[in-house]
């Protein structure tokens, strides 16, 4: 019987190992931690945001191939992926339409983590915690995992499943990455994706614990992202959904440009003939008053103080010019930051090894034939709410059904070159 192992007992080695066992491989899973699935747990604030209501392929972030990437992403429809959980896994799902995710009925996040464990080990997929790999190689007859504590593994085929560089509590260590770099796979510049942005403005600090929702847009010269979403003050700078999602702009120009990256955000769902409106002569109706009626007091005041208004100030009284910044300020006011949280609050981890590397049907090397590679170490990431397991969920099945032998590699596989071993 062909003999698989899987490193790492995240959400996508889990189901590339569940797959793996339901392919027909006796599959061995190694985790480093004593439990695994630990990013699984923290997801969605405990409640963990299992798949996404829709996914718009548009949003993933790669450098990579944007074809190669939609092959995998369709490579198991969504609605197939709900199917399993419900049907095969035994998680119901509930869809939050105001968010467009999907989380389980009981909206514990544990109960996704233990019912995917749980439905491994029916399988027969034999399950070992606490246990480190320092390495894997390709030998004459396979591949060999070495393990901290105890005797190296033979196996037929590996999947590598070791996540990326992000929050390492949780257990990335980023072993993968360097193993792979080390074997010649290509890789493009990883960075902290879906991070909080710090901020070292006196005024906006002052609003820690303010939240609301907000559209930002995230410009520099090379690249742009816009999100809708919550938005939170916080002690260091700024959190929620809509930061999240843009901060890869911000990572990317302090790390990989001239750090020249702009934030603008919009306050309000009122744009700018809509505020001009609003602001207008009304009586003796004040600028904090007009301002106040739309956003949270705080930070209504320090909006007018940042647009040099004097909010005491009736809007028959106020001219052309204070109305013009006021507006400019809560339609598309500059957002100031100073860095951001990195890895350590990161969600998932941008850049990792090129698409190219990979046969989008089986996830297979191109490189190193019986070397499978799924999950967050693959460059690609989408934004906060389910798109990140899907591509987890996505890329562990292809690998697992292709290292049990279940799914034929593409044509030209080797992409060119001499496959290594």
């Amino acid at each position: 019987m062909r003999h698989v192992v899987v490193i790492g007992a995240g959400a996508a080695g889990t189901m590339a190992a569940i797959f793996a066992a339901r392919g027909g491989a006796r599959t061995t899973l190694l985790e480093r931690t004593r439990d695994g699935g630990r990013k699984i747990l923290i997801s969605g604030g405990g409640r963990c945001n299992v798949l996404p209501l829709v996914v718009d392929e548009s949003r993933f972030i790669t450098d990579s191939s944007p074809n190669t990437l939609r092959k995998i992403l369709r490579s198991w429809p969504l609605d197939e992926q709900v199917h399993f959980f419900e049907q095969e896994i035994g998680i119901p799902l509930v869809e939050e339409r105001e968010s467009l995710k999907r989380f389980p009925a009981s909206h514990k996040a544990r109960d996704v983590r233990d019912g995917l464990l749980a439905h491994a080990r029916q399988c027969s997929v034999d399950i070992r915690f606490d246990t480190q790999v320092t390495g894997f190689s390709a030998t004459a007859a396979g591949w060999r995992v070495d393990i901290a504590s105890g005797a190296p593994l033979d196996a037929d085929a590996v999947i590598v499943a070791t996540g990326g560089l992000s929050v390492p509590a949780t257990g990335s260590d980023g072993l993968g990455l360097r193993v792979l770099r080390e074997m010649g796979h290509a890789m493009h510049r990883t960075y902290a994706a879906l991070t909080p942005l710090t901020s070292s403005d006196a005024t906006l600090a002052a609003l820690s614990g303010v939240s609301l929702t907000v559209s930002l847009t995230a410009r520099d010269t090379a690249r742009s992202a816009s999100a809708t979403g919550g938005f939170l003050f916080t002690h260091h700078g700024y959190s929620g959904p809509s930061v999240l999602d843009v901060s890869h702009v911000v990572v990317r120009s302090r790390h990989e440009g001239d750090g020249s990256a702009k934030v603008t955000v919009r306050w309000t769902d009122l744009d700018e003939a809509a505020w001009n409106d609003a602001l207008r002569s009304q009586g003796v109706r004040t600028v904090a008053g007009a301002v106040r009626a739309q956003l949270p007091d705080r930070l209504a005041m320090a909006l007018i103080e940042r647009a040099a208004v004097d909010p005491s100030r009736t809007l028959s009284e106020l001219r052309r010019d204070e109305r013009m910044r006021l507006v400019e300020m809560l339609v598309s006011g500059p957002l100031p930051w100073s860095g951001d949280e990195g890895y350590k609050k990161a969600e998932v981890t941008g850049g990792g090894v090129s698409l190219a590397e990979v046969d989008p049907r089986t996830m297979e090397s191109r490189r190193n034939p019986a070397l499978f590679l799924c999950g967050e170490l693959l460059d690609a990431f989408g934004p906060i709410g389910g798109y990140n397991f899907f591509w987890a969920w996505t890329t562990g099945r292809a690998a697992g059904r292709g290292a049990a032998g279940q799914e034929q590699p593409s044509t030209h596989s080797t992409n060119g070159r001499s496959p290594m071993r």
